[in-house]
């Protein structure tokens, strides 16, 4: 697989909340995004260059409750907890493009790729990986596992017009994504088996798991984490 960056996740308690946290350390606020009914979430979207987005995402307080969890663990307790503390870069999302096929990669590799669910937004189709208990993606070797939002979900547009090319693109390049981890070389065998080694910079550390993008903005480079 070759995988490129297709967008960052801000996990947070409400919008509101999610907006300003962007807004203040970029300088711009998300906006538009729309409803996902199946996971029961909400979202705002922010165009940055070479096709890259930000999505700030959070439980839909209007839509009820799904018949399956949440994406990105938004159901889970250590989310929760976390999300108390306020806005955060939680996650990121790797494209898939063709000639590969999302669907076909997982069928023939189950054991490492998530199943893959079908998701819809007003014209937008696409399709991403999703474990079945929501949680964020993880990576399993010899009886050892990792993740903490620092392996992408893999995700691959259906449509020609996906957010990463169809929205205005503001004057903001993401430069470096970058993750600290206790397991920092579990990640990166699964990174390498992904195609994804290239997109994120591991570190290794004694303390808690950590995903940072460096973003270049016109008030020069600022952090999101």
């Amino acid at each position: 697989m070759k995988l490129t960056i297709d967008h960052l996740v801000i996990a947070a308690a409400d919008l509101a909340s999610g907006t300003e946290y962007v807004a203040q350390v970029l300088g711009v606020a998300p906006s538009g995004g729309g409803a996902h009914p199946r996971m029961g979430t909400h979202n705002r979207v922010l165009g940055m260059a070479d096709g890259v987005y930000l999505e700030v995402i959070a439980i839909d307080p209007e839509a009820p409750s799904p018949e399956r969890p949440r994406w990105f663990g938004l159901d889970q307790g250590a989310m929760r907890a976390r999300l108390e503390q306020g806005p955060f870069l939680a996650h990121w999302a790797a494209r898939v493009e063709s000639p590969l096929d999302l669907s076909r990669m997982q069928a023939e590799h189950p054991e490492r790729i998530a199943p893959v669910i079908p998701m819809t937004r007003g014209d937008l189709r696409w399709r991403l990986t999703v474990p079945d208990d929501g949680s964020l993606p993880v990576w399993r070797e010899a009886g050892h596992a990792a993740g903490d939002g620092l392996l992408p979900t893999l995700i691959q547009w259906d449509v020609d017009a996906y957010p990463g090319i169809s929205l205005p693109r503001q004057p903001l390049k993401l430069v470096r994504l970058t993750g600290s981890h206790p397991q920092a070389g579990l990640l990166r065998q699964g990174l390498t088996w992904m195609g994804a080694d290239t997109l994120i910079d591991l570190e290794q550390t004694d303390g808690q798991p950590r995903l940072t993008a460096l973003i270049d903005t016109p008030q020069g480079p600022k952090t999101l984490a």
